[in-house]
């Protein structure tokens, strides 16, 4: 598993990169979003210092169907609109990635943060070029989740040493200390430990892109 970081920019074409980019000091904070058809509807938090302008021209914007103020405290307003071609939904759609919410839109760029495998976020790569919207990689980094083949006996072993330091670096916990907490003999305690990391270390070398794996000549 993966996570990473996108900053897209919103084509000028698109109604919210045009809007967002007119009040480039306001926040557009999508808190949920939902494609129908070719409609989508999402509810947002929107936040300027000239809102009635802004949810105006959100308002009258092509691609909107619809528009409901929900609430209105301050400087912001909760809105439900729907909109023509989500045109920000498709590529995620498409490549089947549940996009984290809320994210927010500002000055024509929205901020991702997504979840899923590589093979999946190159997909999601490949969908916004085709779509024509840009995008930057802020940060990926890979992930190791606790495999689900690790026995509880393992998952309480691996906690217990990262938490009493046996993986520190000067060592805080020793092999003999594991296994007294836990109440194992030590050649129980070694075993599982190592059957343990082998699993959760063989899925983080099977996680990484084909580039960052070493090959033979």
């Amino acid at each position: 598993m993966a996570r990473a970081n996108l900053t897209i920019t919103v084509p000028e074409d698109v109604w919210v990169g045009r809007v967002s980019r007119a009040y480039p000091n306001a926040r557009i904070r999508i808190l949920a979003a939902l494609p129908d058809g070719d409609h989508g509807v999402a509810l947002a938090e929107v936040t300027s210092d000239q809102l009635p302008d802004l949810v105006g021209d959100i308002r009258t914007a092509d691609m909107i169907v619809d528009l409901d103020l929900l609430q209105h405290h301050g400087e912001t307003a909760l809105i439900q609109f729907e909109t023509t071609t989500p045109l920000l939904l498709q590529p995620i759609k498409s490549s089947g990635i549940p996009l984290e919410m809320p994210f927010d839109i500002q000055d024509g760029q929205a901020k991702w943060e997504i979840n899923a495998p590589q093979e999946h976020l190159s997909r999601l790569g490949e969908k916004l070029e085709e779509f024509g919207i840009p995008f930057d990689v802020e940060e990926i980094r890979q992930q190791v989740e606790p495999d689900p083949a690790l026995t509880p006996r393992q998952r309480t072993l691996v906690v217990e040493a990262v938490e009493r330091g046996y993986y520190d670096t000067p060592r805080r916990c020793t092999l003999t200390d594991l296994a007294e907490v836990l109440d194992l003999a030590k050649s129980t305690c070694s075993e599982t430990l190592h059957r343990a990391e082998e699993t959760i270390i063989k899925e983080f070398v099977a996680e990484l892109p084909d580039s960052q794996v070493p090959r033979e000549d």
